[in-house]
């Protein structure tokens, strides 16, 4: 009977136990929506913005709260303390009386941990114009330098990489002469080149070019559109093989290319970029040459870094038949000088840097100076809530475009891509490169 009472004492300890050792560890969410279903007001409309804070989907009660509401990028204009309900909260967020947007932060603290979620309403962004203007001899200063890209010759080198390869598409590694930087005559644009397979030898492709995203790293290819009948071209801009190790990329990034969007700034003819504005057009040099290429169906596609790029070369480049650009960088770049957000890289938010030299070569690299100039159809998209590249940057150069458009918006997401944008740029270049008819 004792050992019975014993077992018995025991277990009912061990339930106590195993109730008392559970944790609740979950996921605390904040999200801020303006209270327009479109996000879009406008201009002077009072904007209101709901806010809740739930915990795995279920409103919390009780918690300190602080928001903010304010001109993206701006110091804000309101801020407030206060305690989440189980309703959500409305807040009145201001209004704008100029065209751009309004952005409200929440945040808060706890467990030790800082919780975050932002909301942003646009006023009146279809009539959002650049600040930035066109230099009188832009033209001339990019028809120089192709001119200088046409003296060299393309010198491509083919590596072979099974290990990229798939059943539907070949993979190389592709290295092209390209102009130099600074003393150096030339350089060296390397990228992942996809082919897709075939058993008619003599049968052509259209052809896209990838431009990168801004930062240093290793590339792949794209193989979903290789393998849908395209020609893929995935480039790099810093002169180095793409397919090396991780840690060498790492090193670089921390290291000599830590800062590159800034080298050279002072002088639009030794900036960073002009090496690689004119290594796009090298690389789409190489695709025309391709004996597998059908000839005349090439597009070029990027976001953020690469949607500016994407931008450039539709504009200098007259084969290029068609553009996908995703929350494209370099925009309006003097927006900060003018009391509002700037494009990504944010150079003129330090007023440190807003010398006359300073402003004058980033009007050659603006991607609203190439907007202008683009003639063919294009497809855009990004969101509200992109805190890299604000959206009145992206929206003073997608306004720029005058030749045919499309824009796809994400309200919500940031500097990144849902896989429904995802799937429809890559369906939109598709079609686009595989038809005679014109895109809408």
């Amino acid at each position: 009977m004792l050992k019975l009472k014993t077992f018995v004492f025991l277990f009912l300890l061990s339930l106590c136990y195993t109730a008392q050792a559970q944790e609740r560890l979950g996921n605390y969410q904040v999200r801020v929506v303006p209270d327009k279903d479109n996000w879009t007001y406008e201009l002077n409309q009072p904007a209101k913005f709901k806010i809740s804070v739930s915990l795995d989907g279920h409103q919390v009660a009780g918690l300190p709260l602080k928001y903010s509401c304010g001109a993206e990028t701006m110091p804000p204009t309101i801020e407030k303390n206060v305690t989440t309900a189980m309703q959500t909260l409305t807040v009145d967020g201001g209004t704008l009386d100029k065209p751009g947007f309004l952005r409200c932060i929440a945040t808060m603290e706890t467990g030790g941990k800082t919780y975050r979620g932002l909301g942003t309403a646009g006023f009146r962004p279809d009539l959002i114009k650049p600040t930035t203007n066109d230099p009188p001899d832009f033209d001339k200063f990019w028809d120089d330098g192709k001119k200088e890209l046409a003296k060299l010759p393309i010198d491509s080198k083919l590596e072979p990489l099974p290990s990229y390869s798939t059943a539907n598409a070949d993979v190389f590694q592709v290295s092209l002469n390209n102009v130099g930087a600074g003393s150096s005559k030339s350089s060296r644009i390397y990228g992942i080149l996809a082919i897709p397979k075939s058993t008619n030898p003599n049968q052509k492709f259209p052809a896209v070019l990838s431009v990168p995203g801004a930062g240093v790293r290793p590339y792949r290819g794209l193989l979903n559109l290789a393998e849908r009948g395209i020609i893929t071209l995935q480039i790099g801009i810093h002169g180095i093989p793409v397919n090396l190790d991780q840690t060498v990329y790492d090193n670089l990034a921390a290291g000599a290319l830590n800062r590159y969007m800034y080298d050279g700034l002072d002088d639009k003819n030794t900036y960073y970029y002009r090496r690689v504005f004119l290594g796009c057009l090298r690389a789409n040099d190489f695709l025309a040459s391709l004996p597998q290429f059908d000839g005349k169906n090439l597009g070029v596609m990027g976001g953020s870094q690469g949607g500016a790029l994407s931008i450039m070369t539709a504009a200098l480049d007259s084969r290029v038949k068609g553009l996908a650009v995703w929350v494209p960088a370099l925009a309006d770049l003097t927006g900060y000088i003018f009391g509002r957000a700037g494009g990504w890289h944010h150079a003129f938010k330090d007023e440190k840097n807003r010398t006359k030299e300073k402003i004058e070569t980033s009007k050659y690299y603006d991607t609203v100076n190439f907007a202008r100039r683009v003639k063919v159809p294009g497809i855009y998209t990004f969101g509200y809530n992109d805190e890299t590249c604000p959206p009145t940057s992206m929206f003073a150069a997608y306004n720029s475009v005058v030749a045919p458009k499309k824009l796809i918006l994400a309200l919500e997401t940031g500097h990144a891509l849902t896989n429904e944008q995802t799937a429809r740029i890559n369906d939109w270049i598709e079609f686009l490169l595989k038809n005679e008819k014109q895109v809408k």
